[in-house]
């Protein structure tokens, strides 16, 4: 009896282990070693300034990744129920102009109240102020934009915009950091022409967007490597693209630059040691791949930079506690900043020093 039962064992660990090291898996894991995490030290040691952030229409806006803000103050969010959303400056009105039937993710605004959303899997999407969705491009070189994720208005009527991942969309995203491949893009569409190009390709997951003021360059976080890049859209380097920011203490999801210049980095989570450990070995991934839920995110926290035009760090606001926690966007408006997150039901609204 206690041989058969052995036999079974040994047979049960044969199986188990063929399992794990063979079986067939949707990620074709790139060794990459990331330079030491930099932790919560120094310039970027722990406060609670973030503790602050108050709570803005509580329970109405669900998991609302982004924001957008208009000349008048309204402020405009996508809801994980694909509702896009309009609220008036006091927070007291709430009014829903469409629902995409997808993600909608990143937002921006133009001056007549027209939305326009980079949404996963419908794409490039416009808005009117009255609710008319229009999907301005969904394709490019005939293959599907599965994950569009975040954008701005660029130079010369064009709307430069994310591709997270080529190959796992919203919500299986988080497969695309443990493959760790260079699955993302950045599109420019032309609303003169109708026409989508190509800026930049096998990126590690291509998240926030940011156009300079004077449309001279575009900043991309480079979320899987903990980076950001930016990309020149004119003068002697236009078509070039450099490191801006390297080797930050958490995953660049949205990105924003305020009327004075300063650069926001919103950053929903911390790196993850286990995860930093396995990068640079393709077979280990693959076998965590196989085993459930293996590599977690740490606790909720607060965490948002801002960076002056040098890439010197000029603002570092933290909440350890996580009152508003997994900030996905930052978007200053009138000495405030409103922001978007991808578990809170509420807008956050952190008022910066000085405000009047």
């Amino acid at each position: 009896m206690k041989k058969r039962i052995l036999q079974f064992l040994l047979v049960l660990l044969a199986i188990t282990v063929a399992y794990l090291a063979f079986y067939p898996v949707p990620i074709d894991p790139q060794a990459w070693t990331p330079a030491p995490d930099p932790g919560l030290t120094g310039l970027y040691s722990p406060n609670t300034k973030l503790a602050d952030v108050r709570k803005m229409a509580n329970g109405q806006c669900l998991r609302c990744e982004d924001v957008a803000v208009d000349s008048l103050g309204n402020v405009y969010a996508g809801a994980y129920t694909g509702d896009i959303i309009a609220f008036s400056p006091d927070f007291k009105t709430r009014r829903v102009l469409t629902n995409t039937g997808g993600r909608p993710l990143g937002m921006i605004v133009d001056r007549q109240g027209t939305v326009y959303v980079a949404d996963s899997p419908k794409g490039l999407l416009r808005v009117s102020p009255t609710g008319e969705m229009t999907v301005l491009t969904d394709t490019y070189n005939k293959q599907k934009i599965i994950f569009a994720d975040d954008l701005d208005f660029g130079p010369d009527s064009t709307i430069i915009f994310s591709e997270a991942s080529e190959k796992f969309p919203d919500p299986i995203h988080k497969i695309d950091i443990l493959e760790h491949g260079p699955n993302g893009n950045v599109f420019s569409y032309s609303l003169k022409t109708g026409k989508t190009e190509l800026l930049l390709d096998s990126l590690y997951f291509a998240n926030g967007i940011a156009v300079s003021p004077d449309g001279s360059y575009v900043l991309v976080n480079n979320m899987n490597k903990y980076q950001v890049l930016k990309h020149f859209l004119s003068g002697d380097r236009k078509g070039q693209t450099e490191v801006f920011i390297d080797n930050l203490p958490g995953f660049p999801d949205g990105v924003n630059i305020g009327p004075d210049g300063t650069i926001w980095i919103s950053m929903p989570g911390l790196r993850v040691a286990d995860l930093d450990k396995v990068l640079p070995y393709p077979f280990i991934r693959k076998v965590l791949y196989r085993l459930p839920q293996t590599i977690q995110q740490g606790q909720p926290y607060g965490f948002i930079l801002g960076f002056d035009k040098s890439g010197k760090l000029t603002h570092n606001l933290q909440d350890p506690k996580g009152g508003y926690s997994d900030i996905t966007n930052t978007v200053p408006f009138q000495h405030k900043l409103y922001l978007g997150s991808i578990t809170q039901t509420s807008i956050g609204v952190y008022d910066l020093p000085g405000a009047q």
